[in-house]
């Protein structure tokens, strides 16, 4: 069993950056893929960024170029650094993570962090 808890959301204007942190306990963090989603009022939940236990990265072509997902191992952490922002960008955004090879689908979930960006 893995915990995870966002932070750093809050408000910012257009253009502007973020830096989102999810910090994972009670499992080795390791041998999970991490990823973070997003939900805006009335929209689905989309994935935005994704990387794997050995670093490999994947985006959402609507933050490419814009947003990098990094995990410090170290810390048990991983990041969402989010620069360029729109008010689009505006929703929930949540960690989650996967254990590799045993689970196909994201089975861990943070309680998500607000993230408005103001036009």
């Amino acid at each position: 069993q893995v915990q995870l808890v966002e932070s750093g959301g809050g408000l910012v204007q257009a253009g502007g950056s973020l830096r989102l942190s999810c910090a994972a306990s009670g499992s080795i963090f390791s041998i999970y893929a991490m990823g973070w989603y997003r939900q805006a009022p009335g929209k689905q939940r989309e994935l935005v960024a994704a990387i794997t236990s050995y670093g490999s990265t994947n985006y959402a072509d609507t933050v490419k170029g814009r947003f990098t997902i990094s995990r410090d191992n170290a810390k048990n952490t991983v990041y969402l650094q989010m620069n360029s922002l729109k008010p689009e960008d505006t929703a929930v955004y949540y960690c989650a993570a996967k254990r590799v090879v045993v689970d196909d689908q994201y089975r861990y979930w943070g309680q998500g962090t607000q993230v408005t960006v103001s036009s």
